[in-house]
């Protein structure tokens, strides 16, 4: 299996939307904090059905004052990647590719939307994120884009369901970047679970 970083990430797991993860304390998410160096920026993830062409998942990577993911109702874990009310803390450069390495296989694919925003919209859309709360099950959608309505310049983002009706309003901000992301990995989640874990495990 193509499986670079999921094999490699410890204990990775990834489904569309699903259950929340366990909250992490205070302290665990400090340690794990990570600032990046880059523009403040939002990055918005879709993944897609590669049969279907249909969306299956909704993200936002989100970096402000430190570099989040905002993964409503996602099932994604890794034992250094703390997690909060559907937020992932620590989101460096290499667990950011292991976050799209997760989803990506032979059935889906990843499609990432940046845009370089200011401090000021970063930090808001991070505020939001950190006061959402936890997202239910099959609301990912509905949920990132009423938060990304709430910062000032997204106003214009209507409220959808469906991910690809997300995809195709981010499309429409100006200076947005769109790259699509490809493995070759089974289908077989549970196997690539276990492959993770027998990683970690070495």
């Amino acid at each position: 299996m193509l499986r670079v970083f999921g094999v490699l990430a410890a204990g990775l797991v990834v489904a569309g939307c699903a259950t929340q993860q366990p909250n992490a304390d205070d302290e665990t998410i400090r340690a794990y904090s990570y600032r990046d160096s880059g523009p403040p920026s939002l990055t918005l993830y879709t993944m897609i059905n590669n049969r279907s062409g249909e969306g299956a998942h909704t993200a936002l990577m989100i970096n402000a004052s430190e570099r989040v993911i905002f993964d409503p109702a996602g099932s994604f874990y890794s034992d250094v990647t703390p997690e909060r009310d559907d937020v992932l803390f620590g989101i460096t450069p290499y667990i950011e590719r292991a976050y799209r390495s997760a989803h990506a296989r032979s059935t889906y694919h990843v499609v990432s939307q940046t845009v370089e925003v200011s401090p000021e919209q970063a930090e808001t859309a991070y505020r939001l994120a950190l006061s959402n709360g936890a997202v239910p099950g099959a609301f990912c959608t509905s949920a990132t884009s009423r938060l990304l309505a709430g910062v000032p310049g997204f106003e214009t983002i209507d409220s959808v369901l469906y991910p690809k009706k997300l995809m195709d309003q981010f499309e429409q901000v100006p200076g947005v970047r769109t790259s699509r992301y490809y493995e070759d990995d089974s289908p077989d989640l549970k196997l690539a679970l276990a492959e993770g874990n027998a990683a970690l495990a070495d």
